[in-house]
């Protein structure tokens, strides 16, 4: 018997906090409840929103009747006229598809240009035009030298041809007279 009393004994000092938890708990209601009553703003909230979700509550339970009467009374119009509602609403499907579709390519092809325009100012670090128009001018330029180029090999050309005798360039060369 000794030796169950200081077992038990032992077990309470093994377990210190189950004993003082135990000995807390008030249970029942206290808990769940505050210890205060509500605000009054909360009261105020509370008598406000009733009536409203009350009344919104009645508006939804109204409009899920109409539309179930209204469902009711147009399926037979549906039944009679679906050789031209069901054409019909392919046909506005695929209206409405090809509109979405062609706002969404020009979308993706407006985007795609600013990307590009973005890159190409961060690569050259000019503005497109200025770019194209210092180009321009280049080509410009090299288009007028080869010209003069070309004016200067033709010019030769012809002094040689003058030289050794008769016409090779001009409005009578080649016919027969």
């Amino acid at each position: 018997m000794a030796d169950r009393d200081r077992d038990r004994g032992q077990q309470y000092q093994l377990y210190p906090q189950q004993q003082q938890q135990q000995q807390r708990y008030e249970g029942g209601l206290k808990n769940i409840l505050p210890q205060k009553g509500p605000s009054a703003s909360q009261v105020l909230a509370i008598v406000t929103l009733l009536p409203v979700s009350g009344t919104l509550l009645a508006l939804a339970g109204i409009t899920l009747a109409g539309s179930l009467i209204g469902l009711a009374v147009a399926t037979p119009v549906f039944l009679i006229f679906s050789p031209v509602l069901v054409p019909a609403a392919i046909l506005i499907a695929g209206a409405v598809t090809a509109f979405l579709t062609s706002g969404a390519f020009g979308l993706t092809g407006l985007s795609s240009l600013s990307w590009v325009l973005n890159s190409f100012r961060q690569a050259t670090g000019r503005e497109p035009l200025d770019y194209a128009k210092r180009r321009v001018q280049e080509a410009t330029a090299q288009v007028g030298d080869k010209t003069r180029q070309a004016g200067e090999t033709i010019k030769a050309k012809g002094q040689e041809g003058g030289r050794e005798g008769g016409p090779t360039v001009g409005a009578g060369a080649g016919r027969p007279a």
